[in-house]
């Protein structure tokens, strides 16, 4: 394929994008500066005279006020997740496939430049033959046009800085800033599952849950890597957050669905984990079997916040459809069925993109695969096809015997039950990774399980449990080799 010298992007900078505090609508609204069970009082807020007088300055330490808990949190995670990506974090990665798509559409045009292509991996060639969109095979044609396999929504989060450093903007770096985010914005969701009486959790487990999350499973890598595959998971964790936190007991239909469909378009696995905003919408318990028998004559207020959640919903995902049908002729379709020259080809062609034939597999990369020990010489690896989550997230023996079995204990679990699934019967386990990193799309809702789950984080077992899962995601984190690597030999 001929590149053009005049369209080829000049060599990635180091430039990274300068963290910026997230900003009080991302978490909803505010919340007074109110004690958690067993937490320590906060700071008072400012005087309203001072406020007054500086009503900016006075905004500012309001909103630290309620959520200094979080900042730290965002602050201490950055900086141990840009650590630990280590000279990645100043390079842009090797598949910055998000990047090119924002710049196309910058460009004023909705496929990628062919020119520009940074490598041929995963993207989508679409062939026009004889009125209809094939897939593209065999050599290369001038007519074929390529896109983004992936749901573009990360595209639309990152079409800012894109339009500031265009080719050359730092995945990497942009990716560690949404990890730490999604780190503050899984403590500002338990926190307020504290406060409306989900959870007994006090703020000290509510941050060391968050620390789990953040260091305790596969979201550790995920975060520090960029890459097309890796960022998309972390952004579902921070959007996976809002939507919940706006799903409970369906109190903000509206901004549910904004965020579920955000959290979609990002990962499409979590369209599944619509059915937490249902269960909460037309049964929020604790009494569910009666809610359910009442509906037929009591069925106007679960309606209307089903219709505000599907009217939060569809903007952005009508404007999806509609991209998706430009691009290949079918409103759900975002990409793989049009892989140009991938090895998961043959499977789909054979089997389609789900089917039973993938079972036995994804299993085995989800809860079979051991580490891999070599005694001369001494070497621990792994299979970069998957990793058991009984080590990657071993708080999962916690779960089946949970001590208490609260309001949101089945709703969590039906949610963990479709978004995990599916991905058993999904023609490809994920590869190349460290440990099942489709697990990463309903993680948060396992989290959510523990914390409800009524283990204190001080017993031993719990802390011996969480400690190992924190050491094998250290090991991923320093050890994973991974697209980026081989490619640029780093």
């Amino acid at each position: 394929m001929s590149r053009s010298k005049s369209k080829r992007p000049r060599p990635s900078s180091v430039e990274a994008p300068s963290p910026v505090p997230p900003a009080p609508a991302a978490m909803s609204e505010p919340v007074p500066a109110t004690p958690e069970p067993s937490a320590p009082p906060d700071s008072p807020p400012p005087s309203p005279a001072g406020a007054a007088a500086h009503p900016v300055r006075g905004a500012v330490r309001l909103w630290l006020a309620a959520y200094r808990v979080e900042v730290v949190l965002f602050l201490v995670a950055f900086a141990v997740l840009a650590s630990f990506s280590s000279q990645r974090f100043l390079r842009q990665s090797a598949a910055p496939h998000f990047i090119y798509q924002a710049q196309s559409w910058l460009d004023g045009r909705l496929d990628v430049d062919p020119q520009v292509l940074p490598n041929l991996e995963d993207w989508a060639c679409v062939r026009l033959v004889d009125g209809h969109k094939v897939r593209c095979e065999g050599r290369v044609l001038r007519d074929d046009r390529w896109f983004v396999s992936f749901p573009s929504f990360p595209a639309v989060v990152m079409l800012p800085f894109v339009a500031l450093h265009g080719y050359q903007f730092n995945d990497t770096s942009f990716g560690v800033f949404v990890g730490a985010l999604a780190v503050a914005l899984f403590y500002s969701l338990l926190r307020f599952l504290a406060q409306e009486g989900e959870t007994e959790r006090n703020r000290n487990d509510n941050v060391a849950l968050s620390l789990v999350l953040a260091f305790g499973t596969l979201f550790f890598y995920c975060a520090i890597r960029g890459e097309v595959w890796f960022s998309a998971q972390v952004m579902g964790v921070a959007l996976t957050c809002l939507y919940v936190r706006n799903a409970v007991k369906a109190r903000r239909p509206v901004l549910a669905g904004l965020f579920f469909s955000m959290a979609v378009l990002t990962r499409t696995p979590l369209v599944f984990a619509g059915l937490f905003f249902v269960l909460e919408a037309l049964c929020p318990g604790p009494d569910r079997l009666a809610q359910l028998k009442a509906l037929p004559s009591a069925w106007k207020p679960a309606l209307r916040k089903l219709a505000l959640f599907g009217a939060g919903a569809a903007p952005i995902a009508s404007l999806a459809a509609a991209y998706n049908f430009y691009r290949f002729g079918k409103l759900g379709e975002f990409g793989h069925s049009y892989f140009y020259n991938n090895r998961v080809n043959a499977d789909i062609d054979r089997f389609g993109l789900f089917n039973l034939e993938y079972l036995s597999r994804n299993i085995q990369a989800a809860f079979l695969k051991l580490p891999q020990v070599s005694l001369n010489p001494l070497r621990l690896s792994y299979d970069p096809h998957g990793l058991t989550l009984l080590l990657t997230l071993p708080l999962l023996v916690f779960l089946l015997v949970p001590r208490t079995r609260p309001r949101l204990h089945w709703p969590l679990w039906l949610t963990v039950a479709v978004c995990a699934l599916p991905g058993l019967f999904y023609q490809n386990t994920g590869y190349m990774q460290f440990g099942f990193r489709f697990s990463l799309d309903y993680t948060p809702y396992l989290l959510l399980l523990f914390a409800i789950g009524g283990w204190s984080l001080r017993n031993r077992a719990v802390v011996a449990v969480l400690a190992l899962g924190v050491l094998v995601n250290f090991w991923g984190a320093v050890a994973f080799r991974g697209y980026t690597e081989f490619v640029r030999n780093w």
